[in-house]
Formats: structure tokens, C-alpha cells, sequence
């Protein structure tokens, strides 16, 4: 039996490829930055063709660089950024646009059209999330209301549309396969999580032909192999979204177990349990199919973690390197009073205010760069504590430590001051590329590697926990001018006419 397993992970601002031994440890990891492009303010896209094209460099760089024959590989995962939208031609495989990514806001005007046809409560009571551009159903929409003849070609059955994730597994097989997971089916603002089906109703109501949209399987279904793209039958043996892979990369397998991921994005994900469950100002989702079984989630997301630091970096100058960050605001022991709001293209989960933009307030003539970049850090940990306050809403509902992951988590100073705004433990595991993690343990599952649930459990494991070491008083004095801070940033551009 081959003993390695190739991860697949098809990020926002670059695409890599893990390579894990038999004991699922990372052995080497490859990785690619994707071009950002940006037509508009508010707009974010990507060349749908050089995702693709990055990603197989990033796959076969991997296994060349450490001498690994495609034969000597026993499975594929794959995980993505989720709501990015593309549309494709059902023949030839061309993209009619490029992919409208996650975060851009240029399908707004679509998303105010729906919700004065009064769809919004029909939106959330099927598919468990808030109508808003985030989604890819208006992405989907947006292009074939704005490129020329797109409608008539889908309505012929001419067109595919679909997520990243299914844009790669249609690239990876050839073009014989056709597929998605319900994780991110979850995520389209399409899918009924009762039936775990499209919804047949929302797609009349979009004007979206359900001839567009892939065939959903689980998690650990049947995804085709890399037969023709890399001359040998690898299967392609689990697909999950980013965040529900890591929240299964945190092992948070029973109900209530809860993880935050420090992404371009930052993604809070609560293990709701067999069955979905709506709370307020977040959203319900499907976790992942496995062994027969769905599990759903409770998830809010904020759009900016990791691309907060990413313009400090470029725009603003003040940091060379994301890691910079915590040495710089480790010279100052606080802000003074300095919040920096990162809403370049709104706000999402639990303010979901499009037209919100960034702002720095509480500014003096006593402010330097280090107020500033301090602000920036702790700005994720408060949009942390929104997302888990609006979760908390629900009585029933209790978090008594936080798992976390993703880059940013190896700044020790953003750990502790995310245990004090929110008073509880905040853990970090050892491994931390919890994403691809749980994508590839989850195709050890499928593929008879890995036993089940439990003995995947066994493989996570902890680096460091902090414990909260502010008083009450401190962490909601801290927490109140956050408050004020954000209320000033929404409904900026409507208020100056911008987008």
C-alpha cells in the first residue's frame, strides 16, 4: 500500500500542497501566491485557469521535491475557499468571467434585489444562512446578469457554475467529473440543509438552472481520481470546505467543541450536532458527511484577519513580514485608546453590513506605527469575541475553551489577548495546518488508513494553552470601545456615496 497522502489546499491569497507520511505527519509543503486582482473598490477576483494552474505546480513540486512518484501516493484530499464563484463552458471547459472571490462585494445590487422580492426569510429558514453577497449564489447570478449572452447559455444547459472545489476536481479528472461536497454546497446559499439537496424553490427564485450546479456527495464520497493529470489513479478521497475541514483537523467531534480559525479571514466554527440549529447574527451549515452521518455547524466569519496584516504590509508599510507584528506591539503595552476596524469590504457575522468600511479611531499626537499595528492584532481578537457573544445568544449553547489555528496563531501575543477578551482558554494544538489536517485525515478515514472518529481524535494533540490574566473590568472597558469603534464604521460608503 502507498504510504503517503497528497493535501490539496486551495486558499484565497495562495494555494499549497502538503505532503503527509503514514503516521499523518507533514513532511513538506509547497505553496503559491494567487494573484488578486481588483476591477473595482470592493471588487475581488481571480483567473480561474491560474488556480488551477498553481495548484498542480504546487502538487507536483511537492512530490518532486521529495522524490515521491504519484504511484507512492494512497489518497488526494482536497479543501478550498468556499463561496468563491466561477462559470465555466459545459464543452470546452473556459471560464465565461473570472471567479468572483468570497469577499468581493459586486454582487450587493443582486442581493438587494432578493431581498425586496421578500426572499430573506426563506433564505435563512433553508439554508441556515443570512442573504448577503458573501455567498455564491449571487456571485452566480451577478455574472450571468452581466456577461453578455452567460443567461441564455445556462438556460440552454451550455454553462456549469459551481465552487472552487468543484472547479478543481472538474480540472484534476479531465473534465469527467463533475462534483461538490455538501460542506461546500452548504456554503452557495442554494443548498437545503434538511434534504442536503439544491433547493429547487431558491434556484427558481435566483433564475439559477439547477443544469449549472454539481452533483453533491459526501465528504468521503466517490470525487474520481488524477488519472489525467498526473497518469496514475490516485483517488480523490475527501473534499471539505476550509473551515469545517478544521474544524475536523481540531478533532472538535462532539457537540459544542468549538474552533477559530486566523486566515485571510477569520472563521468561527461550533460543532452543532446531528441536526441544524439557527441562532442569531451567525449561520448554520453543513459540517461534513462522513460514515453516512451529517454534522452541522454554527459558523461566523469576519473578513479580515490575515489581510489586515497583509496591508500593513503592502499599503501601508509598517510591517515587512505578518509575523512582524508581534514584536512591534509587543513595544507597546497597550493602544491608548487606538482601534483599528478592518471593514475594507464590509462587515460580516454578526453586523453583516456591506457598506461598512475600515477606519482607525482614538488617533493622537502621542500615536506611532506600534499603537497602530498593536490595534491591528487586537482587532482579531475582538472580532473574535462578536462572533462568540452572538453565538452565546443561545442559552443552550456554552464554550469553555477555544481550539485555534491557522498562521496567526503562532503569535504568542494575539493568543493571550484573545483569552482575555473572551475569559476563557484559548488552546493551540501542535499542529496547527489544521485545514489540510482535517481534509487528510478525513481521506485516511475513507480510504481504511484510519479507523474512525476516535483514533483520529487520538492523533490531535496540544502545544500550548493560555489562560486569561486580565480582570472583568479591564477586558470589558477594552471590549465597550471596540464597540463604539465599529458602530462609527458602519455605513460608510453609503453615507459618502462610494461602494
Amino acid at each position: 500500500m502507498a504510504k503517503h497522502i497528497l493535501a490539496v489546499d486551495g486558499g484565497t491569497t495562495s494555494v499549497r500542497s502538503l505532503l503527509l507520511d503514514d503516521k499523518f505527519e507533514i513532511i513538506d509543503v509547497a505553496q503559491k501566491e494567487i494573484t488578486q486582482h481588483y476591477p473595482r473598490p470592493g471588487w475581488i477576483e481571480h483567473n480561474p485557469e491560474e488556480l488551477v494552474a498553481f495548484q498542480l505546480e504546487t502538487m507536483r513540486a511537492v512530490l518532486r521535491n521529495n522524490g515521491v512518484h504519484p504511484s507512492d501516493v494512497h489518497a488526494v484530499s482536497i479543501t478550498n475557499q468556499r463561496e468563491t464563484a466561477l462559470v465555466w463552458d459545459r464543452v470546452t471547459g473556459e471560464p465565461v468571467y473570472n471567479a468572483i472571490v468570497w469577499a468581493s462585494r459586486q454582487s450587493n445590487d443582486v442581493i438587494e434585489k432578493w431581498r425586496d422580492q421578500g426572499l430573506d426569510p426563506i433564505i435563512r429558514e433553508k439554508t441556515g444562512l443570512i442573504s448577503d453577497a458573501y455567498y455564491s449564489a449571487s456571485k452566480i447570478a451577478w455574472i450571468l446578469d452581466n456577461v453578455k449572452g452567460a443567461r441564455e447559455r445556462a438556460e440552454r444547459g451550455e454553462l456549469m457554475a459551481g465552487t472552487v472545489d468543484s472547479w478543481l476536481i472538474y480540472n484534476f479528472t479531465g473534465k469527467q467529473r463533475f462534483v461538490t461536497d455538501v460542506s461546500n454546497a452548504s456554503r452557495t446559499q442554494m443548498f437545503n440543509l434538511s434534504t442536503l439537496d439544491w433547493d429547487d424553490e431558491l434556484l427558481a427564485a435566483y433564475g439559477i438552472p439547477r443544469t449549472m450546479l454539481a452533483e453533491i456527495q459526501p465528504s468521503d464520497g466517490d470525487f474520481g481520481d488524477l488519472s489525467a493529470s498526473f497518469g496514475t489513479a490516485i483517488p480523490i478521497a475527501s473534499v471539505m470546505g476550509d473551515q469545517q475541514a478544521s474544524l475536523f483537523g481540531q478533532a472538535a467531534f462532539e457537540q459544542g467543541q468549538t474552533k477559530m480559525t486566523y486566515g485571510t479571514s477569520g472563521v468561527i466554527v461550533m460543532n452543532a450536532g446531528d441536526k441544524p440549529k439557527l441562532v442569531e447574527g451567525v449561520v448554520s451549515s453543513t459540517a461534513w458527511q462522513a460514515q453516512g452521518t451529517p454534522v452541522y455547524e454554527i459558523e461566523g466569519t469576519v473578513f479580515s484577519m490575515g489581510q489586515t496584516m497583509k496591508w500593513l504590509r503592502d499599503e501601508l508599510k509598517i510591517i515587512h513580514d505578518a509575523k512582524d507584528s508581534e514584536w512591534y506591539g509587543g513595544q507597546v503595552g497597550s493602544t491608548h485608546g487606538v482601534y483599528l476596524v478592518p471593514a475594507f469590504t464590509g462587515l460580516a457575522a454578526p453586523h453583516w453590513d456591506p457598506y461598512a468600511r475600515a477606519s482607525i479611531v482614538g488617533i493622537s499626537n502621542a500615536t506611532t506605527r506600534l499603537h497602530v499595528i498593536r490595534a491591528a492584532v487586537e482587532s482579531m481578537a475582538f472580532q473574535t469575541r462578536d462572533l462568540v457573544d452572538a453565538t452565546l445568544t443561545d442559552k443552550d449553547l456554552q464554550i469553555p475553551d477555544l481550539r485555534v489555528d491557522g498562521g496567526a496563531v503562532n503569535n504568542n501575543m494575539l493568543c493571550q489577548l484573545q483569552a482575555d477578551i473572551l475569559g476563557i482558554p484559548v488552546i493551540r494544538p501542535k499542529v496547527t495546518e489544521a485545514t489540510a489536517l482535517g481534509a487528510a485525515w478525513l481521506a485516511g478515514m475513507s480510504t481504511g488508513i484510519l479507523d474512525g472518529f476516535d483514533q483520529v481524535a487520538d492523533l490531535w494533540k496540544v502545544d500550548r494553552t493560555f489562560e486569561p490574566q486580565i480582570s472583568e473590568d479591564q477586558r470589558e472597558e477594552m471590549y465597550d470601545g471596540w464597540k463604539l469603534a465599529v458602530e462609527g464604521s458602519k455605513g460608510w460608503a453609503k453615507k459618502v456615496r462610494t461602494v
